[in-house]
């Protein structure tokens, strides 16, 4: 698998997929912390199709599968915790082609409902993602299936990274992005999509600590998941193409625990009425926590990733 994703990766993913996904806008707000209101400019990415970013990198690989000739009546098959899933169902739903997703059975119900309302063939394997990527692994190759990543694939990752192409076109300036971090491909895209100049933070839940854990490790390293984000934040290693990502260049990692996301995503419906689920609200937990703070005249601009979540969670 190559592990390398460039600009001009993520420049030829949004060719592919403008005019086929939706265009999310960008809000500047003030948000209280612990060391006063900071200015944030927040990616309302949660408005995408499917609830979550997820679409554009399905969508991109789907594209390009077309284009190569990779793409027949076997359609995908996909393992994810839920919403890597849903953009591939709602992605192949687009282009006519059967999908089938595994999920662990600890997926959410919202999601596997909305995955069934795609008309995806939805399998429960495992109670961990592993378990559910060697079945979905075996069932590519037994069916010849077109085979996609939750975020450690390369056209996933370049078309999650047409984020930060959106964002540099809303805001002409140099910017810290933060982004919160499950498999990584979402970091990575956006480092690749960022311009030199940009600061990259990635967050992650003290529990579901794939980045930090490697940071730390010197290498990718297994870890346990314990965090009430592990339904969108669930991976168990980051990925290859996200560690490459970190290797090359600069990206801090942060962790907050359980109690700050919860939060800030509660912050984020009592302020600005905005529904998150609780590992996309990691992301704006680092600021609300005081751990970071705009440095160097740029701007933080917070990733909000995904909404799959169910209102009665608050």
């Amino acid at each position: 698998m190559a592990h390398s994703v460039d600009r001009a990766s993520v420049d030829r993913a949004r060719e592919r997929i403008t005019g086929l996904i939706r265009r999310t806008p960008t809000f500047r707000a003030t948000v209280p912390t612990v060391h006063g209101p900071v200015p944030v400019i927040f990616k309302l990415e949660f408005l995408q199709y499917g609830g979550s970013f997820k679409v554009r990198g399905s969508l991109n690989a789907l594209l390009h599968a077309e284009e190569d000739g990779r793409l027949d009546d076997a359609g995908v098959v996909i393992a994810s915790g839920g919403n890597a899933a849903i953009g591939a169902a709602w992605a192949s739903r687009l282009r006519g082609v059967k999908c089938t997703v595994v999920v662990p059975v600890t997926a959410p119900d919202v999601k596997i409902d909305k995955l069934i309302a795609l008309g995806a063939d939805v399998r429960k394997v495992g109670a961990r993602y592993a378990e559910a990527a060697e079945y979905a692994d075996e069932l590519a190759t037994s069916s010849n299936a077109l085979t996609l990543h939750a975020y450690d694939l390369p056209d996933i990752v370049a078309g999650a990274g047409t984020i930060a192409l959106e964002i540099q076109d809303d805001v002409a300036e140099p910017l810290s992005y933060v982004i919160a971090v499950g498999g990584g491909g979402l970091l990575s895209g956006v480092v690749a999509g960022s311009g030199e100049d940009d600061s990259i933070y990635g967050v992650e839940p003290s529990g579901a600590a794939t980045l930090h854990s490697a940071v730390a490790a010197r290498q990718p390293v297994d870890i346990d998941i314990d965090s009430i984000a592990g339904d969108s934040l669930g991976a168990t290693k980051i990925g290859s193409i996200a560690w490459d990502t970190v290797r090359s260049r600069p990206v801090s990692s942060l962790i907050v625990d359980d109690d700050a996301l919860i939060d800030a995503r509660t912050l984020l419906w009592e302020e600005f009425r905005i529904v998150v689920e609780h590992g996309t609200a990691a992301a704006l937990a680092a600021i609300v926590t005081g751990q970071l703070a705009p440095a160097d005249d740029k701007p933080l601009c917070v990733v909000l990733c995904g909404a799959n979540t169910s209102m009665t969670s608050f």
